[in-house]
Formats: C-alpha cells, sequence, structure tokens
C-alpha cells in the first residue's frame, strides 16, 4: 500500500484528499495545514489524520501531494526530496524561476517520481487527440473566468495562462524564439487580463488571451496545421477536427462539398473524436501513483513544469516592460 501525504487543506487541497480516498493501492496517511479551521474541516469531512509537524508527515508516507499556496512549494519540496520522497506538486511548480531550477536538480539527484499537476493534460477532451497528428503552426486560446479572490496572489499568467502555456509547450516540440506580452492590473495587484504571443523557432506561433474579470468562463483552444483545424474545448469537453480531402475521396457523414474555384472542388470533413468522461484530478493522481508503483514515467515531469514557468515568467517581464514603455 503506497502511503500519501498531503500538504495544504485549502480549496484544491481538499479536492485532492477526497480523490486520494478513490485511489485504489493508496493510503491517504495524514496531510499538514496550519490553519486550524481549514484543517478541521478537512478532519470532519473526510476523516484524515491531521499532522501537527512537517517532518513526521514526511517521515510517515512514501509520497507527498504539495497542494500549499505556491511560495511554499519550494520549502515543502525540497525537505521531502532529502529525504527520497516521491514528490506531486501542484501547479506552478515554484515562486521563482531559481527555485524551480533548483528543484528539477534535487529531482534528479534523488532519483524519485515527480510530476507537475498540469491538470489539463488530463482533460477528456485534450485526450481524445491522443491517435490524431498534431504539427500545429498556429495556435490561439482564450481562457477567461469570472472573477474571483482565490489566486489573485499572482499574476494571471501564473494563475490560468500557465495551463494554456504547458499544452502549446507539449504540443510544439520547438525552442521558443520570441515572447511579447502585455496586460493591465484592474481589480487586484497583479494583472487580471492579458495576451501573449509565442513564436517557435519552427515557425509555429501561439496566441494567449487569459482574464479572471470575464462575465462568462470559457477554456478554448484552436489548433491550424497544414491540414487540419482542430478546436479543443476544456470546459464543455468537446473536440473537433475539420480537414480538407481532395474531391473524390470517399465521403463520410459530416462531410461537405467547396467550390474554392477554377472548377476545383475540395471536400470539407468533419470529425468529433469520442469523448472518454474522467475525474482529471482523480486520473493524475491515480497516474501520479502508478508511476511510483510500476515505475513508469510521469506524464508531466519536474522538467515540463519548470518549462512552463520559464516562459510563464518570460511573459511577465515582456508585460511588465510593455506596460512601462505606454506607461501602463
Amino acid at each position: 500500500m503506497l502511503k500519501i501525504g498531503v500538504f495544504g487543506a485549502g480549496h484544491l487541497g481538499k479536492i485532492h484528499m477526497q480523490q486520494w480516498k478513490e485511489v485504489s493501492g493508496v493510503e491517504l496517511t495524514g496531510f499538514f495545514d496550519p490553519d486550524d479551521e481549514q484543517a478541521a474541516v478537512a478532519i470532519e469531512k473526510y476523516q484524515v489524520p491531521r499532522f501537527l509537524d512537517e517532518q513526521q508527515l514526511i517521515d510517515a508516507v512514501d509520497a507527498v501531494d504539495i497542494v500549499a499556496p505556491t511560495i511554499n512549494h519550494f520549502n515543502i519540496a525540497r525537505k521531502c526530496l532529502l529525504c527520497g520522497k516521491h514528490l506531486f506538486i501542484e501547479k506552478p511548480l515554484a515562486k521563482t524561476l531559481e527555485q524551480g531550477n533548483e528543484l528539477v536538480k534535487m529531482v534528479k539527484e534523488a532519483n524519485v517520481k515527480c510530476q507537475v499537476g498540469h491538470v489539463e493534460r488530463y482533460n477528456p477532451a485534450f485526450l481524445a487527440l491522443g491517435d490524431i497528428a498534431l504539427q500545429p503552426m498556429f495556435i490561439e486560446a482564450h481562457r477567461l473566468a469570472q472573477f474571483n479572490p482565490r489566486g489573485t496572489d499572482v499574476s494571471v499568467i501564473l494563475d490560468l495562462m500557465i495551463h494554456d502555456i504547458d499544452i502549446v509547450l507539449c504540443l510544439v516540440k520547438s525552442p521558443v524564439r520570441r515572447i511579447s506580452a502585455s496586460g493591465v492590473s484592474v481589480l487586484s495587484e497583479t494583472a487580471d487580463i492579458a495576451n501573449a504571443r509565442i513564436e517557435f523557432d519552427n515557425g509555429c506561433v501561439a496566441n494567449l488571451t487569459s482574464s479572471r474579470i470575464s462575465l462568462k468562463n470559457m477554456r478554448k483552444m484552436r489548433l491550424f496545421q497544414r491540414d487540419a483545424y482542430i478546436g479543443i474545448d476544456f470546459l464543455d469537453k468537446k473536440t473537433e477536427i475539420i480537414k480538407l480531402k481532395e474531391d473524390g475521396q470517399q465521403a463520410g457523414l459530416m462531410d461537405f462539398p467547396l467550390e474554392i474555384g477554377n472548377g476545383e472542388r475540395k471536400i470539407i470533413s468533419v470529425q468529433m473524436p469520442e469523448i472518454t468522461p474522467l475525474n482529471a484530478i482523480r486520473t493524475e493522481l491515480e497516474e501520479f501513483a502508478n508511476a511510483i508503483r510500476f515505475d513508469r514515467p510521469v506524464r508531466v515531469s519536474v522538467y515540463d513544469g519548470y518549462q512552463a514557468m520559464d516562459v510563464a515568467h518570460q511573459i511577465l517581464k515582456k508585460m511588465s516592460l510593455h506596460n512601462e514603455l505606454h506607461n501602463v
């Protein structure tokens, strides 16, 4: 039985505790949180023992799930790695790039499993593209959310956009060439709405927009490549693929003819991949546990988490320079 300890009993920490109790082959040994009120709720709701000493919890488990505020990620992770414990760390990996880089080194030295909680990798709409050849040359993403005071201690880049940054880096296997960005603080002390343009060495361009002051929620991404348009709705769990066929190719149920001039005709083929319903958080935690139990690679490595952080911080710098230049 794999013994798991959770650091953090806030909103997401409670969700993780609930999901851990549903994962087979795992024992939720206990949790640590200095907040008595939050701890009391977790104890009553999930019947999970509370540890009052960080080191005692680390010593009692095989793996640690860090769902504490980002500012605490590094110190908790460092203690765990020095004790050779496997780690699941909620995104973003750490508060600073220096901390993230140090964690990458420490994970390698400790030779343990470390997964970063970029949960959109487990979204059913994204997973439905598993067998599709993806080579996007233009990506557009909109991640909009209604205002919620929780999470405003960090910029919308690290709060929301980092989800799309991770997905884009997963899809585009090419170094980043250039980044430009702009953002505005409206209701909080950090940027609440932002746009970033990321250009890659292979010619792909990603245009990302994130807002946490929207009137409606939206989490959509569109991929454009030479032979297809792919639309992913992360919120409503829908995926569509629109491809061009040569006239004369076998027609499908959702094919439509298109006259493009000079007597030439193409066929527009619309495909809707089957979506397999699943709980994304439970699936990522279960996969992390199985990576430890059966010595498998994790889906979102500590280096993946660091790369997403790196690009996010580059966007923050570009945004700051843009605002200084325009006196925003």
